[in-house]
């Protein structure tokens, strides 16, 4: 079986860095962005997810969030893949998730070293006074008031992930690469590895010395450089092979 292979990687690592997808999120029924029943069929990402639309028209994005971004985030809980990754940290294996999601997922598994490349959803910022809102929070406000406003000085709220437009956040790119720098197994688990500058750091990883090992369920562009490559969705291979690495 393939996950067995998986494991004895696990197993020869001591320093293992993963990088994680919408497909690991996918498990936990929050919808991806592309692809036939991506959001972006939907959802125009040139208005919901662009920083100088979101400044033109926020009531855009906020109808988007209530009818589509909050409610799926409602019903996700981590799933089996999470938690495997939180069993390695734990271990003392896994050194830190570096995560294209903005769900919080990982750190509802319990995963502590947790990276996220494009901010998260869990945060929610005034932008005239800087009053911090949970999901919850600015999910309530919405009921009174579409764009919602901040109750404090009436400010405009905007969410706490990085829109198109937006550079990614320059701490985390460095810590990011800083661990694809030290890592002797860098694993890749639900992304397409087409995304920059994300899709760079399995490279960085290879070229540092580190095996690569992907688990997507379609082929990436760094399938012919990795290590071992599973095709299969996160939890079919991540989860035993844990399981036989630690037992």
């Amino acid at each position: 079986m393939q996950y067995q292979a998986l494991a004895e990687v696990f197993c020869q690592s001591t320093r293992i860095v993963a990088f994680t997808g919408a497909g690991i999120s996918a498990e936990s029924g929050v919808p991806t962005y592309r692809g036939s029943d991506g959001m972006w069929n939907v959802y125009d990402p040139d208005k919901y997810a662009n920083i100088d639309y979101f400044y033109k028209d926020p009531s855009y994005y906020w109808e988007f969030f209530r009818d589509v971004r909050y409610p799926s985030l409602q019903k996700a809980q981590a799933n089996a893949a999470h938690y495997a990754l939180t069993s390695l940290e734990e271990a003392g294996l896994l050194q830190a998730v570096i995560t294209q999601n903005i769900d919080g997922l990982h750190q509802a598994a319990g995963t502590q070293h947790v990276l996220e490349l494009h901010g998260t959803t869990r945060v929610y910022t005034c932008l005239g006074c800087s009053r911090q809102f949970s999901m919850n929070q600015v999910y309530e406000l919405i009921q009174a008031e579409l764009p919602p406003k901040c109750p404090q000085c009436q400010g405009l709220i905007r969410p706490g992930t990085v829109m198109f437009g937006e550079a990614l956040p320059m701490p985390v790119l460095e810590k990011a690469e800083e661990m694809a720098l030290s890592t002797d197994l860098f694993l890749c688990i639900g992304s397409s590895l087409v995304v920059q500058p994300a899709a760079s750091f399995p490279v960085i990883a290879k070229q540092n010395g580190a095996r690569l090992a992907i688990i997507n369920k379609d082929p990436t562009p760094l399938d012919g450089m990795a290590d071992l490559v599973l095709h299969e969705n996160a939890g079919q291979s991540l989860v035993p092979a844990v399981q036989m690495c630690l037992q």
